[in-house]
């Protein structure tokens, strides 16, 4: 009998006594970890913009960048594709680029007498779409069946994508001429919406210094990056994301947040449920970049801003009082009471 005593596992909280079970990180957690310290080697003093772009990843969702020139957003993605080993393409988007630039098309081989598809560039893992705000709708409507189903249609026949698949897509918040705003449509498509913004005095002399430290001013560059995991690693995590636990009282959180974007008079426009599926997805994400297999309502209001911020439009006169809308956003969190359990 005291042998039997004598076996039973401790809850001491002496160095030698063995962890429990719960405690283990996630492998995804490690490999992602080490994913963020390559990026942020070429892309200095934006953590949590890589955080974000890190979440959005193992969510499976799409980010909208936005940022002034110059800040590095071809520069961040390029480097996050290089640490995975996935295949990345760009598109300038132009007021003249055509939906078959984007998707690809058929055309005759005389060689053959048949005719084959030439793929267009959205056959790639990561995908960036620069400036997608100066291609005509018809143009921009071409990425939502990718960008959603992760397959493209040329002339009746459906090509799937090589998973992991995600779009990037840019926006210039300070140029307004030649370019045609996404619908709300397409913007509830992208899982968040990323803001860029000028890195510290401190950073920006690191990154001044080290560019130019180089030949051709090429310091820094994503070629630097160096490859931690395969593509199949990310199909993991975005898997063992999505089994990240979420309570009831956390989910119904972020949907009194969502709900709360409607019933606010600044806000004319509210998210819809798919704001809320976002939270909890970027959320479970976020979670699993900390190492937990659970949500906290933190985990949600950390998240709340980059979500939410392109789903709302804010009424005519709170945006000629000059409000910003994560400003307005800010405020609706603070009204909506979190769960303490």
């Amino acid at each position: 009998m005291n042998e039997t005593t004598s076996e039973t596992p401790s809850f001491s909280t002496s160095a030698d006594a063995p962890p429990p079970l719960e405690v283990a990180a996630p492998r995804s957690t490690e490999i992602f970890q080490r994913i963020r310290d390559e990026i942020s080697q070429v892309f200095i003093g934006q953590d949590e913009v890589i955080h974000q772009v890190l979440a959005a990843l193992l969510a499976g969702g799409h980010v909208l960048l936005e940022g002034k020139p110059g800040l590095g957003k071809t520069h961040l993605v390029l480097a996050l594709s290089r640490t995975f080993g996935g295949s990345f393409r760009r598109i300038q988007f132009t007021p003249d680029l055509m939906p078959t630039d984007v998707t690809g098309h058929t055309l005759f081989d005389l060689a053959s007498q048949t005719f084959r598809v030439r793929r267009g560039p959205v056959f790639a893992q990561l995908l960036l779409a620069d400036e997608i705000n100066r291609a005509p709708a018809k143009t921009q409507s071409a990425l939502l069946e990718v960008m959603q189903e992760a397959q493209v249609t040329i002339d009746g026949e459906t090509h799937v994508l090589a998973p992991p698949f995600m779009t990037f897509a840019t926006q210039n918040p300070i140029e307004h001429d030649g370019t045609y705003p996404l619908p709300e449509a397409q913007l509830d498509r992208f899982l968040l919406k990323v803001l860029i913004d000028y890195p510290s005095t401190d950073h920006e002399a690191l990154i001044v210094k080290a560019v130019s430290s180089a030949a051709a001013g090429r310091g820094l560059s994503p070629t630097e990056v160096a490859q931690i995991c395969q593509p199949e690693d990310i199909i993991a995590g975005q898997i063992e994301a999505a089994a990240v636990e979420a309570v009831d009282s956390v989910v119904n959180y972020a949907v009194n947040l969502t709900r709360a974007t409607r019933q606010n008079g600044a806000i004319s426009l509210g998210a819809g449920t798919r704001g809320a599926i976002s939270l909890v997805r970027t959320a479970k994400a976020c979670a699993l970049l900390e190492g937990r297999r659970f949500i906290t309502p933190g985990d949600v209001k950390r998240v709340a801003l980059p979500v939410l911020r392109h789903r709302i439009q804010l009424a005519p006169e709170v945006s000629i009082s000059g409000q910003s809308v994560d400003q307005v956003l800010e405020s609706v969190i603070r009204s909506v009471e979190a769960p303490r359990s």
